[in-house]
């Protein structure tokens, strides 16, 4: 694949997966989702590369889903419901590398920025990084079938913080709930990303992938029978009026009277 939103580094064992669209924040739209997916499935057939660092280019990880593209409507139900589920095959192809993985996270991690990077194995993130999945705010639920990774991180009361209030949480906060494995100054976090990449990429291969695959195995065993539906789900939250009147408010300000319909 010839990539277009993304870059690829490498230095012995290491390698560097860069969201390259600073411009908007490192938001994702389809192509740049099919990228990273491509990406992650490319490291099946690399025996070198040991540790794989994620990052974004400019001041963010990424601001999540880029809001105004969608699938084209004329399609049908079948095939938009297949297309729209790029989100949730590029974290599973992410959460199925054998390599271990890093992400090194400076300003945002928005929604379906969250999503990859609670899906990485490790998370080095700056000061001012935050956390936040503003799906609510739109009147929509959380997919990607990513709920269970914010779960096994923070916990049920404050991934219901994150999901349903909406909040952001910045990294001293993050560091305290275990979403960040160390916090650092913004201008650190990529040499302290790659000085964690680089001592996991020393440890012998088979056995780290192998005990990798094992813990999450029993992690997320249960994750996909649970989260299969979230899209239909999805689907559901955003015919309903509540869904347009919290759009109206978050894109001009509208009031937010919600009718449960």
């Amino acid at each position: 694949m010839d990539y277009q939103h993304i870059t690829i580094s490498r230095v012995s064992h290491v390698a560097t997966v860069t969201f390259n669209r600073p411009e908007v924040a490192n938001a994702l739209n389809p192509r740049h989702l099919e990228e990273i997916e491509h990406a992650a499935l490319s490291f099946r057939d690399d025996a070198e590369t040991r540790a794989v660092i994620f990052t974004g280019a400019g001041k963010h990880f990424s601001s999540g889903a880029e809001l105004g593209v969608r699938g084209r409507q004329e399609e049908p139900l079948v095939l938009r419901r297949r297309r729209r589920r790029i989100g949730e095959r590029c974290i599973q192809a992410l959460l199925d590398m054998d390599q271990i993985t890093i992400a090194a996270w400076k300003g945002a991690a928005m929604g379906g920025g969250g999503c990859i990077a609670t899906a990485l194995d490790f998370r080095i993130g700056a000061r001012d990084c935050f956390l936040s999945y503003p799906e609510i705010l739109i009147g929509v639920n959380l997919m990607w079938q990513s709920l269970p990774l914010c779960v096994h991180l923070v916990g049920s009361a404050r991934a219901k913080r994150l999901v349903i209030g909406g909040e952001h949480i910045h990294g001293p906060t993050l560091q305290n709930w275990g979403v960040l494995d160390e916090m650092v100054e913004t201008g650190e976090v990529i040499a302290k990303a790659q000085e964690w990449a680089e001592f996991y990429a020393g440890q012998p291969p088979v056995a780290a992938q192998m005990i990798k695959r094992s813990v999450n195995a029993i992690t997320n065993v249960m994750d996909r029978s649970i989260m299969h539906m979230d899209f239909d789900q999805h689907l559901t939250a955003s015919s309903t009026e509540d869904a347009s009147t919290a759009v109206a408010a978050y894109r001009e300000g509208a009031p937010r009277i919600f009718k449960g319909n």
